[in-house]
């Protein structure tokens, strides 16, 4: 008797547990900062006392003279590098190009690096170094009303107008008008920043913990006048980076030593340092004008936003760009604008410029809906756009409406009163909160390179980053499908700029742009193999370049999207606010492995509780530094603050993707502030519009119950 063979179930859209998680949880997996070399040096950053000034000078003789310490390099002897250059994201932020001259523009500027033969020994003579400043007046203190504030065109425009605001507003029957602010908030990943780099046989090398080897490698080659073959960057194995793991000073102080020296120096962040040299969130002020008919279809929008950068680097966070996507007006004004402060440079953090966007332009929406008297869902489902509403570019899915009203069915919202501050339960009050989600769905270029091994297995070569995602695992599983083979047969080499340029992991666009590319590539290997084609010792090879093939994104509008629902419980004597549970439901294109996919959602809501309730960095005006520059001073919500958070999805595949992927790594924090924010409104009866919801801000502004 013989059993017939069952059909291969495809692997894409399966539950895999991660590829190489044995690894990670016995600690075979190597960190940036592990990785051992021989006759291996370490340095130690020093940062500046002072907030802004200039440094008169480094007593370096001292230093030099403490055990084991073999440099000191600062402004004086620092090798020189180039600034004047554009980048794959553009211009070089300076506070990466360290020691090119004496100027103290933020408190935690590097000024030295300590070279010692221990790390101990580097950390002693560092924080034994004097330097001696010429300090000056700073300002550090971020207001809405800021004289020297400016638009600033970054990846898109600054100032978008459509129509005649001030008639439009005059003629709505409903109008809101109010400001929202957001703090300054910090990344932090588990794993520090941290870097090695050495020279062999004139080659550099870069061990590091990055979100992507091709930006690194390409920013130092320019930098230090290297031709881009004589720069090679690891980075196998990341613990976090949500946006601050790209080019940064640390990597460039460890060639600079590792250069001058001539043997590996390993340079690592600290926690405290991060605070300033690691990049941020900037704090925003937000003011919404929405007006709308009396059935709540809306008339005019306004979003103008402020943020802070440094006077170093302009960074923008574009928190009005999301209101572009969501709702349309017949008058559609947005715009974002930029002070510079004597603060460290912010930096892209997980859906930057959606993430406080949204906290604001969805507790605007929920505001306009208590003035019209409409239920939240049904206003958005009645200011649906049918295109782009500044763009007018077609959709390529929109499945907003979808989402919550598979939400809103789950969660049970048909059974909620509208009224505020009715449900209590002891000295509880209740409430329930929504608000919607966006990001672009975009893809860089990127290539590949899949070869058919004689043993008939195969590897995948793809210059992809693993931060925590589970890229590796997705790559296995997208390949093994387009191969027509089983996951087990797939091996996945990531993280290695030698394995050719591949987009970085952020804005979402990781995944959907290796896959594109690892896709093209196995797809005419398969086609080959089909052929009869032998596979020699050395196998068969396949490369892509998917460069041509994302052109025609552009001709539309993309986007993931979402529903977020929160309940809350406000204790009315304390002031604290608790979540008792959150649902997300999102049309995020196809779900590569479902089961990484919902950590990743439950990830974001996660930080949307953080976000709403606990995270808020604070600056001393005196000092210009931050205040418990640390995770104990720096609060996040803990274990006890999350509740069981449920995220799901629908069927939303992208039809130009050869996969289906829009990507789906920050769109799970966007929304999720805002949906908190409207269900303390309904507890409470009382907005909140300036994050976090600490307990004080609840008590002192008391409650309408």
């Amino acid at each position: 008797m013989t059993t017939a063979p069952t059909a291969r179930k495809n692997a894409v859209g399966t539950s895999h547990t991660r590829v190489e998680g044995r690894d990670k949880v016995t600690g075979a997996a190597r960190y940036a900062g592990e990785i051992p070399f021989a006759d291996l040096a370490h340095g130690w950053l020093a940062l500046s006392t002072v907030a802004r000034g200039r440094i008169r000078s480094v007593d370096t003789a001292p230093v030099l003279a403490m055990p084991g310490v073999v440099a000191v390099l600062h402004h004086g002897n620092a090798p020189r590098v180039r600034t004047d250059y554009i980048g794959l994201l553009g211009v070089p932020d300076p506070t990466a190009t360290v020691f090119q001259h004496d100027r103290v523009p933020h408190l935690g500027w590097p000024v030295a690096l300590v070279v010692a033969d221990t790390s101990e020994q580097a950390r002693e003579a560092a924080e034994a170094l004097v330097v001696h400043y010429e300090q000056e007046p700073h300002d550090v203190t971020f207001t809405g009303e800021h004289p020297d504030a400016y638009p600033l065109d970054s990846h898109a425009p600054a100032v978008v107008e459509k129509g005649d605001l001030e008639a439009e507003l005059a003629a709505s029957a409903v109008v809101v008008d109010a400001e929202y602010t957001t703090p300054e908030e910090h990344h932090n990943p588990m794993e520090p920043h941290g870097a090695t780099a050495r020279w062999d046989g004139g080659r550099l090398e870069l061990v590091d913990s990055n979100q992507g080897t091709t930006w690194v490698a390409g920013e130092l080659a320019q930098m230090f006048s290297l031709d881009p073959s004589a720069v090679r960057v690891r980075s196998e194995h990341v613990g976090g980076g949500f946006g601050s793991k790209g080019v940064r000073a640390h990597q460039v102080a460890a060639v600079m030593a590792a250069t001058e020296l001539q043997r590996p120096v390993r340079v690592i962040m600290t926690r405290r340092q991060m605070f300033s040299l690691a990049g941020y969130r900037s704090p925003t002020r937000q003011r919404l004008r929405l007006g709308a008919d009396a059935d709540g279809r809306l008339r005019a929008l306004e979003h103008r936003s402020l943020s802070a950068t440094s006077t170093v680097h302009e960074f923008i966070e574009p928190a009005a760009g999301p209101a572009r996507t969501m709702y349309a007006a017949a008058a559609h004004h947005t715009r974002n604008q930029l002070v510079r402060l004597d603060v460290p440079t912010p930096t892209w953090m997980r859906a930057p410029g959606e993430a406080p966007g949204s906290f604001a332009l969805e507790s605007a929406f929920d505001e306009l809906a208590e003035k019209c008297g409409i239920d939240p869902i049904e206003l958005r489902v009645r200011n649906e756009p049918e295109t782009g509403p500044v763009s007018g570019l077609p959709f390529s899915g929109r499945n907003l409406i979808a989402c919550f009203r598979e939400g809103a069915r789950r969660f049970g919202w048909a059974d909620r009163d509208p009224r505020p501050g009715l449900r209590r339960e002891g000295r509880w009050l209740l409430g329930t909160g929504t608000a919607a989600a966006s990001f672009p769905a975009g893809a860089g270029p990127s290539t590949a390179a899949v070869t058919a091994e004689a043993d008939g297995t195969f590897t995948v070569r793809v210059n992809a980053a693993d931060i925590g995602t589970g890229a590796r695992t997705a790559m296995t599983l997208v390949a093994a499908d387009t191969l027509e083979t089983v996951p087990e047969k797939v091996r996945v080499r990531i993280g290695d700029s030698d394995l050719g340029p591949a987009f970085i992991a952020g804005g979402s666009m990781g995944t959907r742009s290796w896959a594109w590319a690892v896709t093209i590539a196995a797809a005419e290997l398969r086609e080959r193999l089909a052929l009869g084609v032998g596979i020699p010792p050395e196998g068969v090879t396949v490369r892509s370049d998917t460069t041509e093939a994302i052109g025609a994104l552009e001709r539309k509008e993309r986007h993931s999207f979402g529903a977020q629902f929160s309940e809350v419980a406000v204790d009315v004597a304390t002031g604290e606010v608790r979540v008792r549970r959150m649902l997300g439901i999102f049309a995020a294109g196809r779900i590569v492995n479902p089961l990484t996919a919902r950590n990743q959602f439950v990830g974001g809501m996660t930080w949307g509780i953080s976000m709403a309730l606990h995270e808020e960095a604070v600056r001393d005006r005196a000092s210009g530094g931050t205040y418990g520059a640390d995770l104990a001073g720096y609060h996040v919500a803990a274990h006890a603050d999350v509740p069981a958070i449920e995220a799901d999805w629908i069927d939303d595949p992208d039809p130009d993707d050869p996969v289906g992927i829009k990507g789906i790594g920050e769109i799970g924090i966007v929304g999720a502030a805002a949906a908190i924010a409207n269900a303390v409104w309904h507890a409470t009866g009382v907005r909140h519009r300036n994050l976090p919801i600490r307990p004080d801000r609840v008590l002192m502004a008391g409650t309408r119950a």
